[in-house]
């Protein structure tokens, strides 16, 4: 039975991501990366528009709460620590602002696209999670 539900979940998970870079396709992004490993943690989506450069996580939960609360410390410091790995095997990215988001899929409604949910200076913005 674990073993089917961890299936069930990384297809969800594929799904979710997928309709992540869709929106993020319509509103102008283009899509660096998705699923991106690095010996530090993998990344979600990278996407680039104009000069900005976003690391984003998707969560996939019942409720918007419950996707923005799934976005636990480790996780943001894992995302933190992969995009600078990331980007400093980047050389050609140094003129490109930096962005951390957090994209919440929950059934039935459109995904919503939290902008700037962490800074590599301060962490989590408290204002967000």
């Amino acid at each position: 039975m674990k073993r089917a539900a961890r299936r069930s979940a990384e297809r969800r998970g594929r799904r979710g991501e997928f309709m992540a870079c869709a929106l993020l396709v319509l509103t102008g992004w283009q899509i660096a990366g998705r699923r991106v490993k690095t010996p530090l943690g993998e990344i979600d989506i990278i996407a680039r528009r104009g000069r900005t450069l976003a690391f984003i996580e998707v969560k996939w939960r019942a409720t918007p709460l419950g996707a923005r609360e799934a976005f636990h410390p480790r996780q943001q410091a894992r995302l933190l620590r992969a995009a600078a790995m990331w980007r400093a095997r980047r050389p050609g990215l140094e003129h490109y602002s930096t962005r951390f988001d957090l994209i919440c899929i929950v059934p039935g409604r459109w995904p919503e696209h939290l902008k700037g949910v962490l800074s590599a200076d301060h962490g989590p913005e408290k204002h967000l999670i």
